[in-house]
């Protein structure tokens, strides 16, 4: 896994700008801790940060294919898991390899099949060819957009990054924000394409971009379809699980010691379960895999349920650990410790956004950190909410009825920032909500003849899948590879999303709870326990001590940055929640603080030029 960041000009001689790539590069360093380096040619200046996973000595970049004059360059971030396949086929075609590295198959996979080369990967990747015969730029992200990559234009062409810090070293694009950013952030909408940047857009997952002196084109290579399904439960269970096992084993390799994050949950417990085993065949039966959870040292006396969580994890995890053969640890960490300014700054200048989920940020941020002593790649049970109808919105009837994004119902205004009034009147938040949703629901496909039961959850699966995934994705690249850690993802299978994309609600949920399918096909796998166990979300401390000091952290972030913050914020509603006993803030109470909080620490690191 990798930082990726580049600069394309046919208006001027890019060789001597190696100070503006080198610095554009330096900017992910944090990606990609064990190694750098740039390239230049006449039009095209590449750079790359190296988190070196395999081929720890032959996968250097930004690679070319011949040392003098070469035709194509790549810089490449991700991991193609299909990539011995793909070598020997090549090899058959001819083609010879001067390394082990799933880059350089990608590389060689371009020369024999050009832009086709994205319909035969199968992974998580972003990267970036410079075609120097062709002067020409192709830039790929995956189908489920698990790897981040963002570019904006500049003068006789464009620049681009596995993050917007990249492109901001650039000296042609400012950090500016607009009313459009602000609506799109503020929104918890979503959307790919546009970003909270002025200038700055994101390749959609499953999006490719060319630029050549012809002009700059995207299009999408792959899209969710719908198509009949035709087999029965048995049948599909067994599919299911298939599928499952195929793409966890898949996502074994590594030259580095590897782990799961184990929450107690069926989804990291099915993955670690079949990455354990693998394991074991491929190492002897005494091998055994490193899981991790995460606590908080008051949650085992003060845990409360609240409108996202069911119950305490901990007991759960060390169960599934004990049960699969793991070696588990579970990462206790201080609830005062998350307020740390140093962390919470960190976290904030790692997502170049400020909005965030506080807390449980900071905490996966400080877990990454304690995994990263031991283990770089990890795997985790990320997007089989999405893909198994396992969120409480599938299966409520006000959620299902609702004429809106199902997760506005449980997050909603409550936890979105109040807005300066002002602010406000000009962002009109309540129609773009609508607007935007009577868009993403024209993008869903469907079948003729659906009942009006399929046709509503075949749009909640949509939605679910393209928008709510991604801030998940998108939370977890960032906070990981701030700490030089690759989390894999294996429900992000694309064959796996498929499949299940297109089995019948009825299926899904056909034992009359969440998940079915992944229950059943899980059968085995798992503790009884953790398989009955209904959805918890990622925990949230309960201490008292953490809501005080969060009040006062807020209260201090509504007078900061030359009083920026009020011209966001309603600091009216603010006041009120600091004056909340601390006891009896609410979740989305308190995530307004921690809003606050972080929009301070975002102004103070960005200090972007505000244009509203």
């Amino acid at each position: 896994m990798c930082g990726i960041t580049g600069w394309v000009s046919f208006h001027q001689d890019l060789t001597p700008q190696s100070a503006v790539i080198e610095a554009m590069t330096a900017t992910l360093a944090r990606r990609g801790p064990d190694a750098g380096g740039c390239w230049l040619g006449p039009h095209a200046a590449l750079g790359h940060r190296r988190l070196s996973v395999i081929d720890l000595v032959g996968g250097v970049q930004p690679m070319a294919d011949r040392p003098e004059q070469p035709a194509a360059v790549l810089s490449y971030s991700g991991e193609v898991y299909n990539h011995h396949r793909l070598r020997a086929e090549l090899q058959r075609l001819g083609h010879e390899f001067r390394t082990r590295s799933d880059t350089e198959t990608v590389l060689r996979g371009y020369q024999q099949w050009g832009d086709a080369v994205v319909d035969r990967l199968e992974g998580m990747y972003a990267f970036a060819i410079w075609d120097a015969h062709r002067e020409r730029l192709l830039l790929v992200r995956d189908r489920l957009g698990v790897k981040p990559l963002y570019w904006a234009e500049v003068d006789g062409g464009l620049v681009f990054g596995s993050e917007p810090k990249a492109l901001f070293a650039h000296p042609e694009v400012t950090p500016r924000v607009d009313a459009d950013g602000l609506r799109e952030t503020y929104s918890l909408l979503f959307n790919t394409g546009p970003t909270l940047w002025a200038g700055v857009r994101e390749i959609p997952p499953g999006g490719l971009l060319t630029l050549d002196r012809s002009g700059l084109r995207e299009q999408l290579y792959w899209q969710l379809t719908a198509r009949p399904h035709e087999d029965d439960r048995e049948t599909t269970v067994e599919r299911i699980g298939s599928l499952v096992n195929r793409t966890a084993r898949a996502q074994l390799e590594a030259d580095v010691p590897l782990c799961s994050l184990l929450s107690g949950g069926i989804d990291s417990t099915v993955i670690t379960a079949l990455v354990a085993d693998e394991l074991r065949l491929a190492e002897g039966p005494g091998a055994r895999l490193r899981s991790y959870a995460v606590d908080y040292s008051d949650q085992a006396e003060q845990f409360t349920g609240d409108v996202l969580r069911t119950g305490h994890d901990t007991p759960f995890a060390a169960e599934a650990g004990a049960y699969i053969g793991t070696e588990h640890s579970t990462v206790v960490l201080d609830p005062r410790s998350l307020l740390d300014p140093e962390h919470r700054r960190a976290v904030v200048e790692c997502r170049d956004s400020p909005i965030g989920v506080g807390d449980m940020d900071t905490s996966l941020y400080l877990l990454f950190g304690r995994i990263r002593e031991h283990s770089t790649v990890a795997l985790s049970g990320e997007a089989a909410d999405e893909i198994f109808a396992g969120y409480p919105w599938f299966h409520t009837p006000a959620a299902v009825q609702a004429p809106t994004f199902p997760w506005l119902l449980v997050t909603g205004d409550e936890a979105a920032m109040p807005l300066n009034p002002e602010l406000a009147a000009t962002l009109r938040i309540a129609e773009f909500r609508q607007d935007t949703y009577r868009d993403a629901l024209a993008a869903v496909p469907h079948l003729p003849g659906e009942t009006p039961a399929e046709h509503r959850q075949r749009e909640l699966q949509h939605l679910s899948l393209t928008r709510w995934l991604r801030q998940l994705l998108h939370r977890k690249d960032r906070l990981s590879m701030a700490q030089g850690l690759e989390v894999r993802v294996p429900y992000c299978d694309h064959r796996l999303v498929e499949y299940a994309f297109n089995t019948p609600f009825a299926l899904k949920s056909f034992d009359g709870r969440e998940k079915s399918l992944l229950r059943a096909a899980a059968t085995g796998l798992a503790p009884d326990s953790v398989l009955r166990r209904p959805k918890n979300h990622y925990p949230a401390t309960h201490h008292p001590d953490y809501n005080s000091g969060l009040q006062a952290m807020a209260r201090e972030a509504l007078d900061a940055h030359h009083g920026q913050v009020r011209e966001i914020a309603d600091e009216a509603v603010i006041k009120a929640t600091l004056d909340t006993p601390p006891d009896r803030l609410t979740w989305g109470h308190r995530l307004r603080l921690e809003r606050v909080v972080d929009l301070a620490l975002w102004l103070d690191h960005h200090n972007p030029h505000l244009t509203f």
